[in-house]
């Protein structure tokens, strides 16, 4: 199982770090991403990061302001956002592939976490 947590309200230009915590071998070998979904729109992926934490892979929406990181001995991943932007209001959910390394389909993940809300205000 996966547990999101981190998420709040915070102004723009402000910060906030995700985690992402693995019960059981769910991180184990997994590919990992980040997903978001805001009201009345599709789900998007976010981030990814390998199992080694060699390989990253980042929308353009945030790139340059997100960085997905993971730590195998806590059975954490992480997104720390900065410079956060009200676009960026959704719920994000963190999700783990065994199969599909960096892919950015949903479909494609097996488990995921119950999301947490991030809100940003203008």
């Amino acid at each position: 199982q996966l547990q999101a947590s981190g998420g709040g309200l915070v102004q723009a230009g402000g910060s906030l770090r995700l985690s992402c915590a693995a019960s059981g071998r769910t991180l184990s070998s997994s590919y990992m991403g980040w997903f978001r979904q805001a009201p009345g729109k599709e789900r998007e992926f976010v981030s990814g990061i390998s199992w080694s934490g060699g390989s990253t892979r980042t929308s353009d929406s945030v790139k340059g302001r997100f960085t997905i990181s993971r730590d195998n001995a806590k059975n954490t991943v992480y997104l720390q956002m900065n410079s956060l932007k009200a676009e960026d209001t959704a719920v994000y959910y963190c999700a783990a592939t065994r199969v599909y390394s960096r892919s950015i389909d949903s479909r494609d993940y097996d488990y995921w976490g119950q999301g947490t809300q991030v809100t940003v205000s203008s």
